[in-house]
């Protein structure tokens, strides 16, 4: 029994390794593994759609983006590429998804989908509205633009097909809980974290299953919160003094992680073919912090930006005092974001993962 139960692995493991290299070989031959790729979300996947916005929250100025290609800020609240840059390359794309609020989203640039990601974003608008970012409701609003966007570009049928083929991929719940629900005391006072993380999943639900779902959308992503309580401006503002990860936020990250999973898992037994993958960054960035030498860095706590505590957004600018040269050794680029180093890892552990949304 046990021998035939060790022989099916090893037949299962041979087929998605023989499954996995047809598919890449397509990508050798410059064929996307999909037709399209959408993101939403927050900031960790904003790429220059906050540029224009009346907000705070933006990174279009140095040292942002000093490490991308064209070494000119871009949006992204990174020194380079994010995850989702190398999740595009690694699926095949040979351009990046543009800011749907940017002049490149325009005519046949949009057949490969769309970024709708604005920084300071989250499941619960209060969040965005706060800090005059693109709410989820709005980004959806954006996305119904797209598709008949699509739809004129090449017709109903094979918009259709993109729409269904296309991996669409959220990002969220960070910032409602590091830039709204800790930092205030209304919120945090009429909520406990495990109340707030179901207004935020109830939030999540219906984004898929009212909204993608219902807008034809059946491959989707979402990431999992971070180790929240290890970013460098998490320690200064909620871990009085200590330079350890604080355990409390990381014990509401894993909590509404948890809660994420199980959300899914019955959004995926309720919807006929949906493909739905919670995508876990926690361990991964974990791993990253408190083992930074096994993982390739050498500075794990602090940011590359400034002081590495605080700064990020107009506080990391190309005037703030000790942002070091070089940022490939550093886990974070600001106090919130991680580095491109990190998103290659990143980017890694979200292509493992999510193989079920390309096979």
């Amino acid at each position: 029994m046990e021998e035939n139960r060790r022989e099916m692995r090893i037949v299962k493991g041979l087929s998605r390794l023989f499954t996995m290299l047809a598919l890449f070989g397509s990508v050798a031959h410059g064929d996307p593994l999909v037709p399209a790729l959408c993101i939403f979300g927050d900031s960790v996947v904003d790429v220059g759609n906050n540029n224009d916005l009346y907000t705070l929250i933006k990174a279009n100025f140095p040292p942002y983006g000093r490490d991308f290609p064209t070494h000119q800020p871009t949006g992204r609240f990174c020194n380079g590429k994010t995850a989702t840059d190398f999740t595009a390359e690694n699926l095949g794309f040979t351009s990046y998804q543009p800011a749907y609020l940017s002049l490149e989203a325009t005519g046949r640039n949009l057949l490969i989908g769309a970024n709708f990601a604005s920084a300071a974003s989250g499941y619960y608008d209060q969040t965005a509205q706060s800090y005059q970012a693109v709410s989820l409701p709005q980004q959806l609003n954006y996305y119904r633009d797209w598709q008949s966007k699509v739809v004129s570009l090449v017709g109903q049928s094979k918009a259709n097909a993109i729409f269904s083929g296309a991996i669409h991929l959220l990002s969220a719940g960070s910032s409602d809980f590091i830039q709204n629900y800790y930092i205030d005391p209304i919120l945090s006072g009429t909520y406990t974290p495990d109340q707030f993380s179901s207004i935020l999943l109830t939030s999540y639900s219906d984004f898929i299953q009212q909204n993608l779902y219902a807008l034809g959308a059946r491959r989707i992503g979402v990431t999992g919160l971070p180790p929240t309580g290890c970013l460098p401006a998490a320690r200064i503002l909620f871990g009085s003094g200590s330079d350890q990860c604080v355990t409390r936020l990381n014990q509401d990250a894993v909590s509404f992680n948890n809660k994420l999973n199980s959300t899914s898992q019955s959004l995926q037994n309720r919807l006929p073919g949906l493909k739905l993958v919670v995508f876990d960054i926690y361990q991964p960035l974990l791993d990253m912090v408190t083992k930074p030498a096994a993982n390739g860095f050498i500075e794990s706590r602090r940011a590359c930006c400034g002081t590495g505590t605080v700064e990020t957004s107009l506080l990391c600018n190309a005037r703030s005092i000790g942002t070091c040269t070089n940022a490939t050794g550093y886990v974070f680029r600001d106090g919130f974001h991680p580095t491109e180093a990190a998103n290659v890892a990143l980017a890694g552990a979200l292509l493992s993962q999510g193989f079920s949304l390309i096979s």
